[in-house]
């Protein structure tokens, strides 16, 4: 039976469906990402644009990010308090960001922080177990790790063949790579193209390259092999004959490939504080890592005393230029 996994770490909290003992979607939810989807919130309008569109509003929200709106009544003018609710969260792309999206409240309505990601998951009605540092590592055992992994060399293999898979400014890119029979290799690849998809909460365009396949009818086998695979809403063109299909869901956050790999800082961060959740141990607690991931960690004290708090242990912030990667816990 389908059950989310649910842990609550330190900077920033982490969630996986897991069916037959294996990931299916993966969720982080980071601390200063913004406000969420549903949130209410007060603003301030900076440009009306022209024609319902173009206007921006200054959110009031630690940072005062922006925010794009739509639904503007035509005469409020710029400079006018208002109330909105967010759409679609900020969002981070290779060399540029995005603004959150939101569009005028309904008159009346409260202002709000959004549902967390304790309360997405909880709303789905299935199972969810909490888990805690001092308990076994559920998530590890389904897979966590090998799923960051996977994440940030764009590399996921299955018998027969592999994707690969990138996330440009235009759209998330997954190259279906293999030998073998065509019609086969694209078969089980729309099959992992999906899977990956949905498990790393990929919105917005996305092409899949499939092996080439001359026959329509060849062609259209993948096109409902796709349809059967990727949960609804999307929608998608069908395979050309150079083997392109491009699909497009709805993006209301961040994927899972755009939180780990545009920010890898922080993404090693959070993994080297769950590691020291978990750390065993007496003493002090030396949390060693480039200087990046130090320097990220010692400019929010309020991490360490946190880790401080769960482990019971004093912490200590090692610098070293020499460690690749996340860095260790000891």
């Amino acid at each position: 039976m389908a059950e989310w996994l649910y842990e609550a770490g330190i900077g920033e909290t982490r969630a996986a469906l897991v069916e037959d003992g294996a990931i299916v979607e993966a969720r982080i939810e980071r601390d200063d990402e913004g406000p969420r989807v549903g949130a209410v919130v007060a603003a301030r309008l900076v440009e009306a644009g022209r024609g319902g569109k173009g206007a921006l509003a200054q959110l009031d929200w630690p940072g005062e990010p922006a925010a794009m709106l739509t639904g503007l009544p035509r005469a409020t003018s710029t400079g006018a308090r208002i109330i909105v609710e967010i759409t679609r969260m900020a969002l981070s792309e290779r060399g540029r960001d995005k603004p959150a999206r939101a569009r005028m409240a309904e008159p009346g309505a409260p202002l709000g922080d959004g549902p967390d990601l304790a309360a997405q998951i909880a709303a789905s009605g299935l199972p969810v177990a909490t888990l805690h540092p001092a308990g076994s590592d559920r998530l590890e055992e389904a897979g966590w790790s090998e799923l960051i992994d996977n994440v940030r060399t764009g590399h996921w293999a299955f018998a027969g063949g592999a994707l690969w898979v990138d996330a440009t400014p235009a759209m998330v890119l997954i190259d279906i790579d293999g030998e073998g029979d065509p019609l086969a290799l694209a078969r089980t690849g729309a099959a992992e193209a999906a899977a990956v998809i949905r498990r790393c909460g990929i919105g917005g365009s996305i092409g899949i390259d499939f092996p080439s396949l001359p026959g329509r009818a060849e062609r259209q086998a993948i096109d409902a092999a796709v349809d059967t695979a990727l949960p609804p809403p999307f929608e998608r063109t069908a395979v050309n004959g150079f083997g392109f299909m491009q699909i497009v869901r709805r993006r209301d956050r961040a994927s899972l490939i755009e939180q780990i790999c545009l920010d890898p800082v922080r993404t090693d961060a959070a993994l080297l504080l769950r590691q020291g959740e978990r750390a065993t141990g007496t003493g002090t607690l030396t949390l060693t890592a480039r200087p990046a991931v130090i320097d990220h960690i010692a400019a929010r004290p309020d991490w360490i005393d946190l880790l401080q708090q769960r482990s019971g242990r004093a912490v200590r912030l090692a610098a070293d230029a020499a460690v690749k990667g996340t860095g260790h816990a000891q």
